[in-house]
């Protein structure tokens, strides 16, 4: 009987992410409530980032410390799960964002050329171009770390002592995938794109060891979409944006209403992030990623958690 529920790590991966989830549900349960007793239960403007940042503060408040509940129950360190403080914005952290921001506006670029896209006018002036930049920097850099470190944290970890890294970042890739499925204006492909993301998220989780390079992918992407352009960032708007982008040509081209992001020149876009990281981040520095390749080439043999 004790095999169905140990293995000789401890726990069986599949009984940890059973009581993960309900640490999960009672949390969210319980910071729901502070939230509609903070708002006296009015649905608020999503547009805004003041209730963005409200809002992300409520799932960092559910995830964070269900995440310290599963360190302590498992006698590991949190920053194993991908968020080491001292790497916090970190170079690679700004690389990645200069990556983001350029391949977006690249991206825009050709379908201005394409006569697809307009950049648009200036929408606000003065001191509350630095106030909507802050504003919407904060709300999105939480709004990322909720994200990645949701899917590509303590999930990711745990499914990787399970069944391995590949078959776990397929499986928490497509559950971000189809979670995407309640934005507004969704379409088939750009599921497929969010899903594509995913993997090349959990690439360079693999190839740097955390997920501060990721979040510099996310977030400079999504600032450049929500504030500078002011675009839809999978189907979703924000108000106090630079520019007004507008969009003229077919949604195979487009990817509207969803986003730049669900169109075929992104596909192509990926496909370029996926080789450049590849060749650029050659080692696995993943930690069970790491620990198995040495053990396959210490000749051990196959190992378990990877």
């Amino acid at each position: 009987m004790a095999s169905i529920f140990k293995n000789a790590r401890g726990l069986r991966a599949g009984w940890r992410l059973l009581i993960f989830a309900a640490l999960l549900f009672a949390l969210g349960y319980g910071t729901g409530k502070i939230y509609d007793a903070l708002t006296h239960g009015r649905r608020l403007d999503d547009s805004s980032p003041w209730v963005a940042i409200l809002s992300m503060v409520q799932l960092l408040a559910t995830l964070l410390p269900a995440t310290l509940a599963m360190a302590k129950i498992e006698r590991r360190s949190f920053t194993q799960y991908g968020l080491p403080w001292w790497r916090a914005f970190c170079a690679q952290f700004w690389q990645a964002a200069a990556v983001g921001f350029f391949s977006l506006v690249l991206l825009l670029a050709v379908l201005w050329l394409a006569r697809a896209y307009s950049f648009g006018a200036l929408q606000i002036h003065g001191i509350r171009i630095v106030e909507y930049a802050l504003l919407w920097a904060v709300a999105i850099v939480m709004a990322a770390v909720v994200e990645e470190f949701f899917y590509r944290g303590y999930l990711q970890y745990t499914l990787t002592d399970g069944i391995g890294f590949w078959p776990a970042a397929i499986l928490t890739s497509a559950l971000m995938g189809a979670l995407h499925a309640f934005n507004p204006g969704w379409t088939v492909l750009g599921l497929l794109t969010v899903f594509g993301y995913g993997l090349i998220a959990c690439l360079l989780l693999r190839r740097t060891g955390d997920l501060w390079m990721p979040l510099g992918l996310h977030v400079a992407w999504n600032w450049g979409e929500v504030y500078f352009f002011g675009v839809p960032s999978s189907g979703l708007m924000g108000k106090g944006h630079l520019l007004e982008g507008s969009f003229h040509g077919p949604t195979w081209l487009t990817g509207m209403p969803f986003g730049v992001e669900a169109g075929w020149p992104n596909v192509m876009l990926f496909l370029v992030w996926w080789t450049m990281f590849a060749k650029w981040l050659p080692h696995v520095c993943y930690p069970l990623a790491q620990r198995a390749e040495q053990r396959v080439q210490n000749g051990i043999g196959e190992p378990q958690d990877h």
